[in-house]
């Protein structure tokens, strides 16, 4: 009887093409699967997957790792969260190319665009690399628990051809623009997955600085997509605040149609108009049906900020009472032991005010506690509109600063749902990702690691989306397809995202009934002690990558299979 090197036995097949659930065994050799269906031949591994749903590695198209992957080989929390491939680069932020006088500035634009704390960037990153191939080589060497893909990132081409001009965001010379181009291109040559770039008013410097791609003109970019076409293959990344819809359609619509590459955009339900999304969409559809390959990159749940006394934001941070405490207790337990001190209460709730810096990152928003809600263990990120910290404190008949100050004290955390979530519920995200020209995205899995945790969306898809939720759902077999299948082949890897022979062997095996997403947890486990959230989940009983177990029951095994993916895979 055949051996096989590993038999998934009798689970719930979610294959990747979007049919129905089917009972089946998955058989693989080396890095591939070979049988799916009744297999007969024995493994050397059997994994019993009886009450389970055996998916394949879900692909995330938006993260943030371009720092850790230097220094790191587990690219946590993504990998706890079924996530076996990730593309890094996004929102036109990285490390390459980078001359060794502009270090400081990628940096900074690291941590100011991606709230990634620099000290840990100046610990880790060994900058041992000028051109973004050499960067390559530096990740070809390592070996990790998923396979990562990059992109070649617009805010490095500008600071690399120049210099403090960028910064300014000066107007880029003819000569300018044909260097970034050119470097593009090469980028994309040495295996870059493609080009990305930032156009948001969010995305600033630690000093405050708009990312130097802000508001470049179109030629430019452009120019560099048609340089990127010229390679005949990548794809073009772009995150924008749509200022006015109509003229940044029409360039996205240029920078594809002269490069002929796909263009993704990130997309949620905008604060000051939440029907903008449905128009948005409606725009890139109609692109799409005229040949012009363009999606949406869109969330699984809000966009939220989670505050803390151990995170980058909390309502109390510009305090002068609370600014004194945090210089003298030092760690948050000791902050918020202090704090549960009825005398400090009272002092500090007495100094508050909602004054801000607007300048300084959260801004007013600390302070927005209609929009604010306690996150539970587990969290819920769809909660009730009377379970704002506004409306709760108006039924206690207390203020919402009183109560914020009680859960912080407790140790509790604050989300603030900044976006996607002005109606009160996730009906808006239920129609972006449900559209057919969108994708889910958006996760920053490795960034935003003070003030966001979203590197769970895979999950949540799952729990909350085919599982949970009171209100209209998605089926499971849609959401797999979304998240891995679709992602997969967006980016130009059609060797994955499916459970057929021929395939790549990442997959895993999921207790759909017992996931169960925890809150995140600080921790100070970057480089030169840097903080940032994780979060942990229950239900992966299984995740192979390359046909090699990398985590079982959400523990690491010994094995990092996963390695730097250079260029495009055909289908197999």
């Amino acid at each position: 009887m055949t051996a096989h090197d590993v038999v998934v036995r009798g689970g719930t097949v979610v294959d990747g093409n979007g049919g129905p659930p089917y009972t089946a065994d998955v058989a693989i050799d080396g890095a591939t699967v070979v049988e799916v269906g009744r297999v007969s031949g024995r493994g050397r591994r059997e994994i019993d997957a009886d009450g389970a749903v055996v998916a394949p590695g879900f692909v995330d198209i938006h993260t943030h790792y371009d720092g850790q992957a230097t220094w790191e080989s587990r690219l946590q929390p993504s990998s706890w969260h079924g996530v076996t491939t990730v593309l890094m680069g996004n929102c036109g932020v990285g490390f390459a190319p980078a001359k060794p006088e502009h270090h400081d500035r990628l940096i900074e634009l690291m941590e100011g665009v991606e709230d990634i704390p620099g000290i840990a960037l100046h610990e880790g990153l060994p900058w041992n690399w000028l051109s973004f191939a050499e960067y390559l080589d530096v990740l070809d060497t390592r070996h990790y628990d998923v396979d990562l893909g990059t992109q070649v990132p617009h805010a490095a081409l500008r600071v690399h051809a120049m210099g403090r001009r960028a910064a300014a965001r000066a107007e880029a010379t003819a000569e300018e623009v044909a260097l970034m181009a050119k470097l593009a291109a090469e980028a994309v040559r040495a295996g870059a997955l493609g080009f990305s770039t930032s156009r948001t008013l969010n995305h600033r410097s630690i000093d405050g600085e708009l990312t130097p791609s802000y508001d470049v003109a179109a030629d430019e970019l452009v120019a560099i997509a048609k340089a990127v076409g010229e390679t005949g293959t990548g794809v073009l990344q772009l995150v924008t605040d749509f200022p006015d819809i109509d003229v940044e359609l029409d360039m996205l619509r240029r920078m594809v149609a002269e490069s002929g590459r796909p263009l993704s955009v990130s997309l949620a339900q905008l604060p000051h108009d939440l029907g903008a999304h449905r128009r948005i969409l409606d725009l890139l559809e109609g692109a799409c049906n005229e040949g012009l390959p363009m999606r949406a990159q869109v969330a699984a749940r809000s966009i939220g900020l989670i505050l803390g006394l151990a995170n980058t934001l909390n309502p109390f941070m510009t305090n002068p009472v609370y600014q004194r405490l945090a210089r003298s207790a030092g760690q948050p337990e000791e902050i918020a032991a202090a704090m549960r001190e009825p005398a400090t209460r009272a002092e500090m709730l007495a100094a508050q005010t909602t004054d801000v810096d607007s300048g300084r990152l959260g801004g007013g928003a600390i302070h927005l506690y209609p929009l604010m809600y306690e996150l539970t263990d587990p969290p819920n990120y769809e909660p009730a509109p009377s379970e704002t910290l506004a409306a709760r404190a108006a039924e206690a008949g207390v203020e919402p600063v009183e109560l914020a100050y009680d859960i912080l004290a407790g140790g509790g955390l604050l989300y603030l749902t900044a976006l996607n979530y002005r109606e009160g519920n996730l009906d808006a995200v239920h129609e972006m990702l449900s559209h057919p020209c969108a994708l889910p995205g958006l996760s920053d899995g490795g960034a935003h690691v003070g003030t966001i945790c979203d590197a769970s969306f895979p999950t949540t898809l799952i729990q909350h989306w085919t599982r949970d939720r009171s209100g209209a759902r998605l089926p499971l077999e849609f959401v797999v397809q979304r998240q891995a299948r679709d992602t997969a082949r967006w980016v130009g890897l059609h060797d994955r995202g499916v459970l057929a022979p021929g395939y790549r062997a990442d997959l895993n095996v999921i207790d759909v009934v017992g996931m169960r997403l925890r809150r995140p947890e600080v921790h100070a486990d970057l480089p030169a002690g840097g903080r940032r959230m994780l979060q942990r989940v229950e239900g992966y009983r299984h995740t192979l990558v390359a046909g090699e177990e990398t985590y079982t029951n959400g523990e690491p095994t010994e094995a990092l299979p996963g390695r730097l993916l250079r260029g495009p895979r055909p289908t197999p």
